[in-house]
């Protein structure tokens, strides 16, 4: 329990430097570009109109989909999915990365290292507000006003960046002392989205009996992005307050999360003074 006040301490007491830090690493990774930032912007609404032209122009016309009491156009569904996924996807596979890559530059600064993985998923997050943002207005003129549901997307927003910065910061610390741990877990993005609600509508599967049918609808319930992703699309379509309707799922969210948090915490701050042997 230490650990994890120690590291929730180092969040707090350095949460300027965060903020900093993380808008340096936005304009440092967009300096050389032309329309610099903006591409952070451009290149998920590039990938959305592919995935909606392969699945849902492409290979097959897929049909609104059903989100609580109402149908939806699957692009407006593709969207409000993606965007978790993007988000996710990218923070943790920066931030399983964000040690070993600074530990030439951390290991001659008095810098508390967890919040380096944290101040990386900071900076995808500012991106992932102006999705939020871009996706508001697109809706508006698609028929979805805002309504009083909205107010659950902070919660989410919070929700998605907690979960994501507790897996975070266990990849982080073994990518630290292993880099085949990085090597792994990007390899294991690839297939993540297939195993998330993202292109495709669980509540759609056709149970068969089959184990393998079983077992990825198994999979894709227990995936905690899952809760996330669905929560998002209550509060965009306006279909109910998710944490509130599903209190076992939230429960089972926040266990995981914990759980993920309280290893990250011990293994960061038991393991983090070997990191300087590993450069």
């Amino acid at each position: 329990m230490k650990s994890v006040i120690k590291v929730i301490q180092e969040q707090i007491n350095n949460m300027y430097l965060i903020r900093k830090m993380a808008l340096f690493e936005m304009k440092s990774a967009n300096k050389n570009n032309y329309l610099g930032m903006a591409w952070e912007l451009i290149t998920p609404a590039i990938l959305i109109m592919i995935y909606w032209l392969v699945f849902g122009v492409g290979i097959r016309q897929r049909a609104d989909v059903p989100v609580g009491d109402m149908v939806v156009p699957f692009l407006y569904w593709l969207m409000a999915g993606y965007m978790v996924w993007l988000f996710f996807s990218q923070s943790t596979t920066n931030g399983s990365k964000s040690i070993f890559s600074r530990l030439k530059i951390v290991s001659k600064m008095n810098f508390p290292m967890s919040i380096i993985p944290n101040y990386v998923i900071c900076a995808r997050f500012m991106v992932h507000a102006g999705l939020i943002a871009i996706i508001i207005v697109i809706l508006q003129f698609g028929g979805y006003p805002i309504n009083i549901y909205y107010l659950q997307i902070p919660y989410f927003a919070i929700a998605t960046y907690i979960f994501t910065y507790a897996l975070a910061l266990i990849l982080s610390t073994l990518s630290a002392l292993v880099r085949d741990v990085h090597k792994l877990l990007t390899s294991t993005m690839r297939i993540g989205i297939y195993i998330s609600p993202i292109l495709w509508d669980v509540s759609n599967i056709k149970q068969d009996g089959s184990i393998a049918t079983a077992i990825i609808t198994a999979i894709v319930r227990l995936n905690p992005l899952t809760y996330l992703i669905d929560g998002y699309r209550a509060g965009f379509f306006g279909v109910g307050w998710h944490f509130i309707e599903e209190p076992g799922v939230t429960a089972y969210f926040w266990m995981v999360t914990l759980i993920l948090f309280l290893i990250g915490s011990m293994l960061h701050v038991r393991l983090r003074k070997y990191f300087i042997d590993f450069l």
